[in-house]
């Protein structure tokens, strides 16, 4: 863990405002796109891209290419797996189904699931009670947001859509904090391991789960483009790059509450870009989230 607190802080930033922007990206990516393959193009076009970006860099430089050993690539596949193709696939399969703000609510359990794993499987340290505040506040401050029972009807609860977002996020959760005890590959190539990875295990989804998913691809337009230009570029190189710096470098409670903030972002650029409401409920709630990520962060400071 790095005693200079100031990258860990950017890092975040990084997730929280690019991630947060990537709901607008997927909104219009998803108007022509099935919610699978969009996400299976998306990383595997990018770890294509990322890779021979990390070649070029090395030719540029006068150095040969140099490719991770098989124990290397193991580990960033699996980090991959569970975090791009079963963590984001998981959350991709269940928006067919059910309300965004439910499976965004189901997805805000990812700094819990975070905690209580590393307790039990890898650092074996107690929460702070701050942290563990914060968590609390965190969930309530989402569905305060959210609101997503208020207009529920049955039919929308769809129970293994629903199994399949917590495990995403156990998924998630866990490659998270099994990633830095892996042996792995230097960070640009082992990210674009991971996203290939990844991308793989969302393609053989997709094609089981989404038939004539590809007819899609001939009707995509330019808005289409520009917004998987940006998923790719913006949302997974850079995004991705920050989060996979601070799964080795920072506390897995306090990287894992983008799930809480990028809601918020979400909310915000729509209200700047695309003129959606912004209620006084919508102020409050993002206060408490706001609230819950800071005392987590006290908690990080108190528990060292």
């Amino acid at each position: 863990m790095q005693k200079n607190s100031l990258p860990v802080y950017l890092n975040l930033l990084v997730i929280y405002l690019v991630w947060g922007s990537t709901f607008l990206g997927v909104r219009y990516a998803l108007e022509v796109l099935p919610p699978i393959l969009a996400s299976s193009l998306r990383f595997l076009v990018g770890g294509v891209i990322l890779w021979l970006m990390a070649v070029l860099w090395r030719l540029v430089k006068g150095m040969r290419p140099v490719l991770p050993n098989g124990r290397q690539t193991l580990g960033a596949v699996q980090v991959g797996i569970m975090l791009v193709g079963i963590g984001n696939t998981a959350l991709s399969y269940a928006i067919k189904f059910m309300p965004t703000g439910i499976v965004a609510l189901l997805v805000a359990t990812l700094p819990i699931w975070t905690v209580v794993l590393d307790f039990v499987l890898f650092s074996k340290l107690r929460p702070h009670k701050l942290t563990v505040t914060g968590l609390v506040l965190g969930i309530f401050g989402m569905a305060v947001l959210l609101n997503p029972f208020s207009r529920l009807n049955t039919s929308d609860l769809v129970w293994f859509p629903a199994l399949l977002v917590l495990m995403g996020s156990v998924s998630w959760a866990y490659g998270s904090l099994r990633a830095p005890h892996l042996t792995m590959p230097p960070p640009v190539q082992s990210t674009a391991i991971q996203m290939l990875a990844g991308g793989i295990f969302a393609l053989a989804i997709s094609t089981f789960t989404e038939p004539d998913a590809w007819e899609a691809v001939s009707r995509m337009n330019l808005r289409t483009y520009l917004a998987m230009g940006y998923l790719i570029f913006i949302g997974s190189f850079l995004g991705y790059s920050s989060y996979n710096w601070l799964m080795r470098n920072a506390p897995p409670a306090l990287v894992s509450t983008y799930a809480y903030v990028n809601p918020v972002v979400a909310i915000i650029l729509g209200w700047l870009f695309l003129n959606e409401s912004l209620s006084g409920r919508t102020i409050a709630a993002s206060a408490i989230i706001l609230t819950g990520v800071v005392l987590i962060t006290l908690g990080r400071r108190m528990s060292r």
